[in-house]
């Protein structure tokens, strides 16, 4: 919410776009624990992805199925979203593996700013500014996990340390990069860098 209201206040954004940088950073802050097989979050998370598959369907679809063909797909759509995608993410992920990553912090960012500009027509500017905003509730909870592995009173560190904010996996350089080349395929969908670039110099202007 500061990052949205500080960017309204600046001008860079107007309000609309600042309640979607606001709710892209805590979306962000809380997709980590996707890989959390039985927290609340993994489950909250997997609920709006479906509704954003579902959104996404009814943009793509609606032109060019029926009306009965588009609400069939969107329900299959939803529900293998929310329960197989979810059980086959459980299966094939640890808790503070690949996910608590800053690997996986940028590729949640670059795939975000890729549907918002090729998939949801937003501009360039503001696509990349979803993006962003949504890496940076990722690290800040990666940031968050890692401080809270240091345990002050007693000046000792937990077994946790280390394992949040991190490059990538180290035990599981593989999937590394496994994930890296299958995201290969974002470059074609991603706004001009040039946008990013511009973006960055304006988000620096609002630190003192």
């Amino acid at each position: 919410m500061l990052v949205g209201q500080a960017g309204w206040h600046a001008s860079l954004w107007n309000g609309w776009q600042a309640l979607a940088v606001a709710a892209m950073v805590a979306f962000g802050g809380i997709l980590p624990d996707i890989d959390a097989d039985h927290s609340h979050a993994i489950r909250l998370i997997f609920h709006l992805l479906a509704i954003v598959a579902v959104v996404l369907a009814v943009l793509v679809l609606q032109q060019r199925v029926t009306p009965a063909m588009l609400f069939a797909a969107c329900g299959a759509i939803y529900l293998a979203m929310r329960y197989l995608a979810g059980a086959i993410f459980a299966r094939f992920t640890v808790h503070r593996g690949l996910w608590h990553s800053l690997l996986a912090a940028a590729i949640s960012g670059l795939c975000t700013a890729a549907v918002s500009f090729s998939l949801l027509g937003q501009p360039e500017r503001l696509a990349w500014l979803h993006g962003l905003s949504l890496t940076l509730g990722f690290l800040i909870h990666l940031a968050l996990d890692e401080l809270y592995s240091v345990d002050l009173t007693g000046a000792r560190l937990k077994r946790s340390f280390g394992t949040a904010l991190k490059p990538f996996d180290w035990n599981a350089p593989g999937s590394a990069l496994m994930l890296l080349l299958t995201s290969a395929h974002l470059l074609s969908w991603l706004p001009p860098l040039d946008a990013l670039r511009e973006l960055l110099v304006q988000g620096l202007s609002l630190w003192p």
